[in-house]
């Protein structure tokens, strides 16, 4: 497995996690051992990315009187890669995963027109907003088959918070597996306070029936998913795809502070988030922004179909890796992404060991 991973993989999450252990298991000696058919190979992918570029956050509330927004959501489905030369067809919102966050004020009203295109879609789907009063968060209005016509209605963003969307069709654990779910910021009506830079990152699972790292194309396993069993475990769609070694690491400046808008899918696992080298200095806990934050967290628990908000205060340069502290999913299974600080050291805060 840790040549199917690479080292990388495993040393990624260096500082919380120690070297794993070399361990080799005897070959089978049962002549009658069932042979696992392989993968069929990867598939042409319809997309570069599928990762959502975590900087792509809209910008703060700036008005002070009720508005109105008109969103626009299309379906996509879509076959990219998890990791380089792993394929899997993902379900999403706009192509990408998370999908896109949508940014309002407490009062205001979403007019939102919902499509499900033919040409890029084979399954029926629809959307939930937890942050909607309405019959199943919208979903029954917003339930179409590939190629209707759109859906379309508008709801008030009555209370304030940071909430999930996502697919809830019958086979809404499957379609939120791959990929079908995203955040909706409803700013209280005084707005957030200002901070250096924001981010977005959406855990998930992944059931496959291909092994962790193992090259080719892999279907969705609904076995797997029953037992919760997955294969990955992700930040944004793709195994450990904000580091080095895959899409680069997130960018950030010494003296920062940094807020991160985090939303767990699931279908069924609760994420232990954790940045290594920092704390939430502010926890929004659940996506609460109206109770005052909890302070200097090391690690929170989101369960699936919760939002969380967290800010750091970045005091040193240096790595921040931000995982789930369930740490085989963050260094192996891939629920990992790096913050990159760089700037002046502060040695009234960190004096790092000499090389002499």
């Amino acid at each position: 497995m840790v040549a199917a991973l690479g080292i990388g993989a495993v040393g990624a999450v260096a500082g919380c996690i120690g070297a794993p252990v070399n361990a080799e298991t005897p070959p089978s000696e049962d002549a009658n051992e069932e042979v696992v058919p392989e993968l069929d190979p990867a598939r042409e992918i319809d997309v570069n990315r599928i990762a959502a570029d975590p900087t792509d956050v809209p910008a703060p509330v700036d008005w002070d009187e009720p508005r109105e927004h008109d969103i626009t959501l299309r379906t996509k489905e879509a076959v990219a890669e998890i990791e380089p030369g792993v394929t899997f067809k993902y379900m999403t919102f706009e192509g990408q995963v998370p999908g896109p966050m949508i940014r309002v004020r407490r009062g205001d009203t979403v007019n939102l027109r919902f499509e499900v295109p033919a040409d890029d879609n084979s399954d029926i789907h629809n959307v939930d907003f937890h942050a909607v009063y309405g019959p199943g968060g919208g979903a029954v209005d917003t339930t179409l088959v590939p190629g209707d016509d759109a859906a379309e209605l508008s709801f008030r963003a009555a209370f304030p918070g940071l909430f999930t969307y996502h697919c809830a069709v019958p086979a809404m654990d499957h379609h939120v597996s791959s990929g079908m779910f995203g955040a909706i910021l409803v700013e209280p009506e005084e707005g957030l306070p200002a901070v250096d830079r924001e981010l977005y990152l959406g855990q998930h699972e992944l059931y496959t029936t291909g092994d962790l790292g193992e090259k080719g194309h892999h279907a969705f396993d609904h076995g797997a998913m029953l037992a919760e069993d997955p294969t990955y475990v992700v930040f944004n769609g793709e195994h450990h795809g904000f580091t080095k070694d895959r899409r680069g690491a997130i960018g950030a400046e010494v003296g920062e502070t940094v807020r991160v808008f985090f939303v767990n899918g699931g279908p069924n696992q609760s994420s232990s988030w954790h940045p290594i080298g920092n704390v939430w200095s502010r926890l929004y806990r659940d996506g609460d922004l109206v109770s005052p934050p909890a302070r200097y967290v090391e690690t929170t628990p989101v369960a699936p179909g919760t939002a969380t908000v967290g800010e750091m205060e970045l005091a040193v340069p240096g790595p921040i890796k931000i995982v789930d502290h369930a740490l085989s999913r963050a260094g192996r299974r891939g629920a990992l992404a790096v913050v990159n600080v760089e700037g002046e050291s502060n040695p009234d805060v960190y004096v790092p060991g000499s090389d002499e």
